[in-house]
This record gives structure tokens, C-alpha cells and sequence, in this order.
């Protein structure tokens, strides 16, 4: 289990780092790979900044701001990660959650994330703390746009935060 929290952690900072990496590559002539990007900070309905990317490894990354609270979500798949899941599911949805303006981690914060399929299948996963991030694994075994919505609970407060992730085979 250590094992593997060090690993989804360092996964995270490594992920974390490629888009700053694959900027430099690009200013300077290289290639950063595919990107897709939509922004939107103004006017977003109950004060929810969004910022959703593709970068690295096949990562795909969402940002909103709620209710005071900065959520960092990535979308990895499994396979790319070296990594399987017993019941055979295919993709790791990791949530940073700190303060926003702060990078100080909500660490007693409890939630749970529900996935729904193009085909309108659904699937809910607990999300289970390693360290400062919590995660769940999903299947997402067709390609389109899968809908996410993560609940969680702080300070007996509920929070939700919702986007698309394009996913493509």
C-alpha cells in the first residue's frame, strides 16, 4: 500500500511539472505533444473558476474554484500509469482540494466521484485518501464525452464540482 500511495504521489508531481517542461520544449523550438484547452473564470455560476487541459501522458486536467475551496482534478489511464486495478477498471480520477490562494491541503475532506458514460451508464466510486490527494478508479471503455461530479464534504459542508472529460480511445 506505502508503495503505492509513493508512487500515485510522485506520479503527481512529475504530471504536475510536464506541462511547465513541455512549454519550455515549445518556446524553444520542440514539441509539447497535443494540447486542448478551455477557460472560462468570469461569471461562472456559484463563484467556480474552470480550467481544463489534456497534456503529458494521455493526463487530462480540470481546476474549479468553489465555494472558497481549489479543486485539481487529473484523469489518468491505468495502463499508461504501469498500473492495473483488480475489478479491471481502466481509468484513476485523482482531487487535490486546498483553500483557494493557499497550498495548504484539505486533509479531512470526504467525497465521492460519479461518472456517467456517454451511453448514460453510471458509476460511482468512494474517494479514498493517499496523502494529500484522493482518488478512484473508473472504466471508461467507449470513447466520448463522460460526465464527472465530484460530491465532497468539508467542515460538514458539501461541494460539488462537475465537468466533461473527452475521453479517446
Amino acid at each position: 500500500m506505502r508503495h503505492w500511495i509513493i508512487s500515485i504521489a510522485t506520479l503527481f508531481v512529475f504530471t504536475t511539472a510536464l506541462p511547465v517542461l513541455a512549454g519550455t520544449a515549445h518556446q524553444a523550438g520542440g514539441h509539447s505533444g497535443h494540447s486542448h484547452s478551455s477557460a472560462s473564470s468570469h461569471g461562472a455560476p456559484g463563484g467556480m473558476k474552470h480550467d481544463s487541459s489534456m497534456s503529458g501522458m494521455h493526463t487530462f486536467k480540470h481546476q474549479a474554484v468553489v465555494d472558497g475551496i481549489q479543486a485539481e482534478f487529473q484523469v489518468m489511464s491505468l495502463a499508461d500509469m504501469n498500473m492495473t486495478d483488480p475489478e479491471g477498471r481502466t481509468h484513476h480520477i485523482m482531487v487535490k482540494l486546498n483553500k483557494a490562494g493557499m497550498d495548504h491541503p484539505i486533509a479531512d475532506a470526504v467525497g465521492k466521484i460519479k461518472v456517467i458514460a456517454p451511453d448514460k451508464k453510471e458509476q460511482i466510486g468512494d474517494l479514498k485518501h493517499y496523502g494529500d490527494l484522493m482518488a478512484a478508479n473508473f472504466t471508461f471503455d467507449a470513447p466520448g464525452k463522460y460526465g464527472v461530479i465530484c460530491l465532497f464534504k468539508e467542515n460538514g459542508q458539501k461541494h460539488v464540482v462537475k465537468f466533461w472529460y473527452p475521453h479517446e480511445e
